[in-house]
């Protein structure tokens, strides 16, 4: 046998209390007794309505926190960044200024050298001084 779902069996049951709830409160008066429900309705509907905006207004706060922290993190991550390719252009260009010192430094040796050499050679052949 198929059970059957008791669903409609408990909202039967729990309409007819709260309806025999208004009645007996109103003294049996059907319209003083839909007054009280309307009533009780818009008051229960105002505090989920109060409490829902509420929530908002805080996801909204927590949402613009996080969105400040977030920023605020991006923000140091590109100084250091920034920070960290100044360093290494800094870096770069001392050891292309060395560089170009100790070529320097080798050319003028290079350069001193082959002057020796030619001075040498052209006493040889008798290109020295006149």
């Amino acid at each position: 046998m198929a059970s059957k779902s008791r669903l409609p069996l408990v909202l039967g049951v729990t309409a007819v209390g709260g309806i025999g709830f208004y009645l007996y409160s109103a003294g049996g008066d059907p319209k003083l007794a839909q007054k009280q429900a309307e009533g009780d309705a818009h008051r229960f509907k105002g505090r989920f309505e109060d409490r829902g905006q509420q929530a908002v207004t805080d996801a909204e706060k927590l949402g613009a926190q996080a969105g400040a922290k977030f920023d605020n993190a991006v923000a140091r991550s590109q100084a250091e960044l920034q920070k960290a390719q100044a360093d290494i252009e800094a870096r770069g260009k001392t050891a292309k200024d060395a560089a170009l010192n100790k070529i320097n430094e080798l050319d003028k040796k290079v350069e001193d050298e082959a002057s020796k050499a030619k001075s040498g050679i052209s006493s040889w052949f008798g290109g020295g001084s006149k």
